[in-house]
């Protein structure tokens, strides 16, 4: 107190004996030249409600991110005399927790949501001083500039930005000068941290789902094209092929949010283009701009610079924007098979809720993705319920439950509650009923009677419930067949196919193959943070050729498994599944001469790559099994394995 009325009387320099530290002098100089009234007894506050509204929505990720560590300490601080503020980048308080006691004195100084504590607002504290140094601080006591705050003291941490390390917030432990411990700075630095932790995790988890929001969305985009993506506050999320120039153009370009998305100065970024020698294969005449929008309402864009070196003549690896991502994911594809399939996916969607829908097809095609695609393009269906049940899945005995709920203890085994069933709970939502074909014959009647009436009965209750639901029925059978034997109703076949969908085996859209892999490998590259697979044309041109038993899902596990167990991002015929080897070309087993392995090179092929070849062509042609390969080429199993590591041919997929 005495160094601070000395200072405040005639100033003085920091010397060998000067009683403050250097930390806090320098403060007070930067308060006293600011204007700051040495005499004031409380930070200044905002009371605009507007305002206030408009920092905890700019603060919302902030605010996330702090709401897990708060709410542990929070509850510590219980009874001590302390509690733990959150304030933004400007120092003004968004959050605070702690002793409710504390928490009620904080208002003589304005130590509450709104208080301004920057140093330019109310001189040396925990939060101004800790914004101005970059450095955890404490300020105790008499250490602070206004009077009317020196009977507090305060440890404050900053909170960094985990992309670009700028500080974006601070967390302070306040209380009476009682509390002081040289411990309080270690608690707000682990909380600061903590915070930054979970901010980094939140960045990641949006950087992958706006990477897979572009693959869905799936844009001409070609790998040897520039492409940014950059989030709603208009940092770069990811880049590929983009010079370091352009990247600090696009970061430096005027951002205000607007309508949640990036405005950009594209001019600024063309010149750079234009002025950078690494991009000069870029074009900003053909710039791509693609907004990206996630499910949990962030948003997004996606800048990409085509290359001239492009082969503008190839077809783009592209969905049609009618094709866009589902909640369950993407349908992607180009064939006629495929696009007529959705064209009337997308008319029953314009129909009225009472039309049903029967979509047929193989295992794996995906059928619940056209049946989501209905859902979200009804007009009367897009913003309610999407409910499946998988009629396999279910036991005889809880089929009626299920389908229909049931009351309060109507059979052995009910709940006390009673329960809705998926139809109530899909009310002017859609209801998905996969593998109808599985449904109890006893259980078809009450179906088509719900259906016919739209209102539905619990088990065990006389009360008439009214719904109004869109059936969308999914089968792996022929259910017109299965009706002829028997094993299924006629009439409840007539009622739930009104329209109905055949989604193309994979075999039939072979040229889809091509575009599903570079989605599956884009889309697991997002999620692991690593580049997708390259896959040679001969790999490719084997799955193409493949007929894909287990189609679209079997594809999906292969590529899934490639990026798990290949030993390097470029994919060969040696890598795929010995089992395609032997399969491909719509499942005919290649036929195959005995071969040795002292092939002379021929036409500059070296004894290695022939050596390779006929260890393939003898899996392919043995069927993947080892003791044959082996016979077949006159070597022993140890000698078979060795080759197989020595080429790289994955034992994991023989």
């Amino acid at each position: 107190m005495q160094a601070w009325e000395a200072f405040l009387g005639c100033g003085w320099e920091v010397g060998a004996r000067t009683p403050v530290r250097r930390l806090i002098h320098d403060s007070w100089s930067r308060s006293a030249s600011g204007g700051i009234d040495a005499n004031g007894r409380e930070a200044p506050v905002l009371d605009d409600r507007g305002e206030l509204e408009r920092l905890t929505l700019v603060n919302a990720e902030l605010l996330s991110a702090a709401r897990l560590p708060f709410a542990t300490i929070g509850r510590m601080l219980d009874g001590t005399g302390a509690m733990l503020v959150l304030a933004d980048q400007d120092g003004v308080m968004i959050e605070a927790v702690g002793d409710r006691k504390i928490l009620h004195d904080g208002h003589d100084i304005n130590l509450v949501i709104g208080g301004k504590w920057n140093e330019t607002a109310v001189g040396t504290n925990g939060i101004g001083t800790a914004l101005w140094t970059g450095e955890p601080v404490v300020v105790h006591a008499a250490e602070h500039f206004c009077a009317g705050i020196k009977s507090w003291t305060c440890a404050g941490a900053p909170i960094r930005d985990p992309f670009d390390g700028s500080i974006i917030g601070v967390v302070d432990l306040s209380g009476h000068p009682s509390i002081f411990k040289p411990h309080n700075i270690a608690l707000v630095m682990a909380a600061a941290r903590e915070i930054e932790k979970i901010l980094e995790d939140l960045r990641k988890e949006e950087r992958t789902h706006l990477l897979e929001a572009f693959i869905n969305l799936a844009p001409s985009y070609h790998s040897s094209d520039g492409l940014l993506i950059l989030n709603a506050r208009g940092r770069i999320v990811y880049s590929r092929n983009v010079s370091k120039r352009v990247l600090d153009e696009v970061a430096l370009s005027p951002f205000e949010p607007g309508e949640g998305l990036p405005q950009l100065d594209l001019d600024r970024i063309d010149k750079a283009c234009a002025a950078t020698a690494s991009d000069r294969d870029l074009k900003m005449g053909d710039l791509h701009v693609n907004r990206l929008a996630l499910a949990n309402g962030r948003r997004g864009v996606a800048l990409v610079f085509p290359s001239t070196a492009r082969d503008r003549r190839s077809a783009p690896l592209a969905t049609p924007a009618r094709l866009s991502a589902t909640r369950a994911g993407a349908i992607v594809g180009r064939s006629p098979a495929l696009l007529a399939a959705i064209d009337q996916a997308l008319s029953v969607a314009s129909a009225p809720v009472t039309t049903s829908l029967l979509i047929e097809g193989e295992t794996g095609v995906g059928k619940e993705l056209f049946a989501r695609l209905v859902h979200e393009r009804g007009p009367a269906t897009a913003k309610q319920a999407f409910v499946a049940l998988n009629c396999g899945a279910v036991t005889r005995d809880l089929f009626g439950s299920e389908l229909f709920g049931h009351a309060a203890g109507a059979y052995t085994g009910a709940t006390r509650e009673g329960k809705p069933g998926v139809f109530e709970q899909a009310d002017k939502g859609t209801l998905a009923l996969d593998e109808i074909g599985e449904m109890p014959l006893e259980i078809q009647p009450f179906l088509l009677r719900v259906l016919e009436e739209r209102v539905v009965r619990r088990l065990g209750e006389a009360r008439e419930r009214p719904v109004s639901v869109r059936l969308v029925a999914s089968t792996n059978r022929n259910l017109r067949a299965e009706s002829e034997a028997g094993r299924f109703r006629l009439d409840l076949y007539y009622r739930i196919s009104a329209v109905s969908i055949r989604v193309p085996a994979l075999r039939d859209r072979a040229e889809d193959v091509p575009l599903l892999v570079d989605h599956f490998s884009r889309k697991y590259a997002a999620a692991a943070g690593c580049d997708p697979l390259d896959f040679d044309d001969a790999a490719l041109e084997l799955m193409t050729a493949y007929d894909w038993p287990g189609n679209v899902r079997e594809l999906r596990n292969l590529v899934d498994r490639l990026h798990v167990l290949a030993k390097r991002r470029r994919v060969g015929v040696a890598d795929l599944p010995v089992e395609m080897l032997a399969r491909g070309g719509r499942g005919r087993v290649p036929t195959a001469e005995p071969v040795a392995l002292d092939v002379a090179p021929v036409g500059g092929v070296s004894l290695a790559d022939a050596e390779r070849a006929a260890l393939c062509q003898a899996l392919g042609a043995e069927g993947g099994n080892l003791s044959r390969v082996a016979r077949r080429l006159g070597i022993s199993r140890p000698t078979l394995y060795r080759k197989l590591d020595q080429y790289g041919i994955s034992r994991q997929f023989v």
